[in-house]
């Protein structure tokens, strides 16, 4: 059963930059693609990153040129660099696999505002 436990939530203002991390159990990140979720105020949870188990990315149009999605799968630790960040990015960030289990962590509050 995966668990995950993200950190590197906060508040930051408008331009600001936060880096999340995702722990997980040992070998996760070298057996399922992973994802970065966010849940924003009034709305469902949504997928806003992935890394392939080969190390692949792929992000959703929103966060592109501005979030990086990495892991390091020895220690299986996944990142998520966040840059150049928006009053709309804020939300509570999960990770997960992909596509998601049902094994969701309690996530990482990440508020933008000024």
């Amino acid at each position: 059963q995966e668990r995950f436990v993200e950190s590197g939530g906060g508040l930051v203002q408008p331009g600001g930059s936060l880096r999340l991390a995702c722990a997980a159990n040992r070998g996760t990140f070298t057996i399922y693609d992973m994802g970065w979720y966010r849940q924003t105020p009034g709305n469902e949870r949504e997928l806003v990153a992935t890394v392939t188990s080969e190390g692949s990315p792929n992000y959703v149009d929103s966060v592109k040129g501005r979030f990086t999605i990495s892991k390091d799968s020895t220690q299986s630790t996944a990142y998520l660099q966040m840059n150049s960040l928006k009053s709309e990015d804020t939300g509570v960030y999960y990770c997960n696999i992909f596509p998601n289990s049902m094994n969701w962590g309690r996530g990482t509050q990440v508020t933008v505002s000024a």
